[in-house]
């Protein structure tokens, strides 16, 4: 199941635009998308890291003496299983989501019948199932490419195009200024310091894996995705084999055009001129500390001009 599974895995920061990306791919006819965040991490996730970044983000571990139910129940996903749970509690009990996590439970466990318990087959699985599983979905017939979006996933990039030899990561970047204006209107935001020391460690790892795997890492910036989203994501659709289709031109949820990207992170408008104004919410000294912390990432993204 694993070989022949077509997975692009979004990553980003945190507010670095990468569920705004996701709601613009969400149109595409060639495309399973992902719901909200495609939380695949278990609490089994134990490295340098961990401390870090949540281990929902990250790429799972499941445990060798488990069972499939065991290892479905593991996967976090947070954001799906609330909604489909307990919608009352949800930010997203507004989008209508047609969707039982038990009836996709069952499907899961059919999937691995047949093709056996790994950290692969169980993630192709459990991505399957959740489409098979989810009555109201907008099916076109044509979709092929499996989209999930995990924030900081692209720390994982080894583990993911390894366990999926057709799989590929897009990684968006997005000015640390407005990243981090948008980070402190949640509600326990971290430091500036701590913030950007996650920035900085995110970016490194793009960097490095695009290196190493150029033909199936892919970065943009959260700036392009706004200024032109067509263009931008058109580029990456052509490097996958897919069509350039006017759904990118638009932020949609099953494929209904969506007003403002929130609560699909903090991002509202994603336009050129909002991320500005975002950025300028940051006082003079907050812009100076993460100028200084953000050091050589910031001239190979282009961001070095700003605030100078």
């Amino acid at each position: 199941m694993s070989n022949d599974l077509r997975l692009l895995m979004l990553s980003a920061m945190f507010e670095n635009g990468g569920n705004t990306t996701h709601r613009f791919l969400d149109g595409h006819p060639q495309m399973f998308v992902y719901p909200f965040e495609s939380q695949l991490g278990t609490h089994l996730v134990a490295d340098a890291l961990s401390s870090m970044f949540p281990v929902k983000y990250r790429w799972p571990v499941f445990a060798l003496d488990g069972t499939p139910g065991e290892d479905y129940k593991a996967i976090i996903d947070q954001e799906c299983k609330v909604r489909a749970r307990t919608p009352h509690i949800s930010k997203f009990r507004d989008a209508r989501f047609d969707f039982s996590d038990d009836e996709r439970c069952a499907i899961y466990l059919r999937h691995v019948a047949q093709t056996g318990r790994s950290r692969a087959n169980n993630v192709a699985a459990f991505m399957r199932a959740t489409f098979d599983a989810w009555r109201d979905y907008k099916r076109t017939g044509r979709q092929t490419v499996y989209v999930g979006y995990s924030p900081i996933v692209v720390v994982d990039t080894e583990k993911i195009l390894t366990d999926f030899p057709l799989a590929h990561i897009l990684h968006i970047v997005r000015n640390p200024w407005s990243a981090y204006a948008d980070t402190k209107k949640r509600p326990l935001p971290p430091s500036v310091q701590d913030y950007m020391l996650g920035w900085t460690v995110t970016q490194y790892h793009a960097q490095l894996f695009k290196e190493k795997y150029p033909d199936r890492v892919h970065i943009v910036r959260a700036e392009d995705v706004m200024a032109d989203p067509f263009e931008t994501l058109g580029a990456v659709c052509e490097k996958l084999g897919l069509e350039t289709p006017a759904s990118l031109r638009m932020p949609t949820w099953n494929g209904i055009e969506l007003e403002e990207v929130y609560p699909w992170g903090t991002i509202r408008r994603a336009t050129t001129e909002a991320n500005h104004a975002t950025a300028q919410e940051l006082g003079p000294e907050e812009r100076r500390i993460v100028r200084s912390l953000a050091g050589p990432y910031l001239k190979p993204f282009g961001y070095d001009d700003w605030f100078k």
